[in-house]
């Protein structure tokens, strides 16, 4: 390492230097034993090795942390689909479909502990015309579910939908679920929407994974289509 008179040697002229001799150490292995850095830990003073240690160590906790988050969200998946499980199951034991939409709103308040939970279906067979599922729905509130291709979560921003719960006072965040024939992401129109309401700000807040929302509303799109015209 050459370094002219008027150009002092750098803190990066000396890391480069030892990355890319890998032997100097090799050469001069009293230095391993000599070298005193700071620990992070206090203002003691340790080897390299110690020091290396210490680094090593911090890097399995980070680690540990994550495997154990992995763990924890891995356990929690499970929850939710042996839930998701037992609520697709109770649909397939109701009879009459006119039931049907009752049993998807009360199965998702018991099953997956929400609050509040309501669902609107539109362009129903005439059998089904009058009943209370099927009233209520604006066309902003059609069109509005049209226009989802996956769940929306967020704040209670005045949604029409909010007006078909019992309460809707009380909920400060939603999510909204198109309903439509085939895949949630496809640009099928909508024949209805579900919506899911907790006082808590935090449920259902922007940016949450919706991969069970999407399936939920999957399912409840396949469950509702007997109430379809035909």
């Amino acid at each position: 390492m050459t370094n002219h008179p008027m150009n002092p040697i750098t803190e990066d002229d000396i890391a480069n230097y030892l990355v890319n001799t890998p032997d100097f150490f090799a050469r001069h292995a009293e230095l391993l034993g000599a070298v005193q850095l700071t620990s992070p830990h206090g203002n003691r003073a340790v080897s390299l090795q110690e020091r290396q240690a210490e680094m090593l160590r911090d890097k399995i906790r980070a680690l540990e942390h994550r495997v154990m988050d992995m763990v924890r969200h891995g356990n929690e998946n499970v929850v939710i689909a042996d839930r998701l499980h037992r609520w697709t199951r109770q649909l397939f034991e109701v009879a009459a479909p006119r039931d049907l939409p009752q049993a998807i709103a009360s199965g998702i308040r018991s099953h997956f502990n929400v609050p509040q939970s309501a669902v609107r279906v539109w362009d129903v067979a005439g059998a089904y015309a009058g009943e209370p599922f099927a009233q209520g729905v604006g066309g902003d509130a059609k069109t509005f579910a049209s226009s989802l291709t996956q769940p929306y979560c967020g704040v209670n921003s005045g949604f029409e939908a909010v007006g078909w719960l019992d309460d809707g006072a009380t909920a400060l965040s939603v999510a909204l679920l198109p309903l439509r024939e085939g895949p949630l992401e496809s640009t099928t129109p909508a024949f209805g929407m579900l919506v899911l309401a907790s006082p808590d700000p935090q449920r259902f807040e922007s940016g949450m994974g919706t991969d069970f929302l999407e399936r939920i509303a999957e399912l409840a799109s396949s469950a509702l289509s007997r109430l379809r015209s035909k």
